[in-house]
């Protein structure tokens, strides 16, 4: 394939007339201005230029050549400036991933303030309970909660959020030994498990006595891979569910759910920001970043 820097060296010869005043403007000697030249003619197989001692002429070949150089330079120009806007400036598309309930519960409404503001830039959310490979299926940025685990990105915190047990209160009312209040009695009561829920710290907030708990799927009557499912059979009355505090805020406080282990804390879980490890971060994805951290 023929350079483009040979291109640019003819159009610069043809407009300025010689070869030692294209050198000039290149910036280049009068050499190697005439060695490209000759390269360009060699591997197109045609004389672009006739020279003598007084002037230099297009020859047929090399006047079409020119006029299809101005039109490839200029595509070329324009490529590069549309990908570098990519980079430099709040256009193009910026693609995100996150879960169905973080979405409509933040992201949703984070987006009508951040679209208002960057009116040029469009935005393509997916929702998903599994994760995406944000280098295949070309994703600018993934928002995923809890822990990060995933080396091959890099991570932004934007926030932390909390996590209560809860249950209905028709659930609480009907357990043989009531409402579950330490670590042990918890463990006993069947649970509504999220498939990707991992160790959970516990902490009693007055002794500080620390605990792992980890909801065996084995032991579980229901697992599912997303939080809103496990909400509904908490409200439906199927069990005990560890949900984040901003999905369940209303449930609790219309007393639809109640909260247990009132005398414990879950230990706080983080939301991330992934984006692929490049060595030029768009600007579209870094401010997004920014603005989600006041928003997450």
């Amino acid at each position: 394939m023929v350079s483009l820097d040979r291109f640019e060296t003819f159009k610069t010869v043809v407009e300025a007339g010689s070869l030692t005043a294209a050198a000039e403007r290149l910036g280049q000697t009068r050499a190697v201005v005439s060695f490209t030249l000759k390269r360009l003619e060699a591997e197109l197989g045609v004389t672009l230029l006739t020279r003598n001692t007084r002037r230099l002429a297009l020859t047929e070949a090399g006047e079409r050549f020119y006029g299809r150089c101005l039109g490839m330079l200029e595509q070329a120009r324009l490529a590069i400036e549309e990908a570098r806007s990519e980079h430099t400036q709040l256009r193009g598309t910026l693609r995100i991933t996150t879960t169905v309930e973080y979405a409509l519960a933040k992201v949703v409404p984070a987006l009508e303030l951040f679209r208002r503001t960057h009116p040029e830039l469009k935005v393509h959310l997916s929702t998903s309970s599994t994760h995406a490979d944000l280098i295949s299926e070309r994703f600018d940025v993934a928002i995923r909660l809890g822990q990060v685990s995933d080396s091959n990105h890099r991570a932004t915190q934007l926030a932390t959020f909390k996590i209560f047990a809860v249950a209905s209160p028709g659930f609480v009312a009907g357990l043989p030994g009531g409402e579950p209040r330490t670590f042990a009695a918890l463990q006993q009561v069947q649970s509504l498990v999220h498939r990707r829920l991992g160790d959970l710290g516990l902490t009693h907030v007055e002794s500080g006595e620390q605990f792992f708990f980890r909801p065996a799927a084995e032991q579980s009557r229901i697992v599912a891979d997303n939080s809103s499912v496990l909400r509904g059979f908490a409200l439906a009355g199927q069990g005990v569910a560890i949900l984040p505090d901003w999905l369940v805020r209303e449930d609790l406080e219309s007393g639809r759910l109640c909260r247990l282990l009132n005398d414990y804390r879950f230990a706080e879980q983080g939301i991330y920001a992934l984006y692929p490890d490049t060595r030029h971060l768009p600007l579209k994805v870094r401010v997004f970043i920014d603005f989600m951290k006041d928003h997450a």
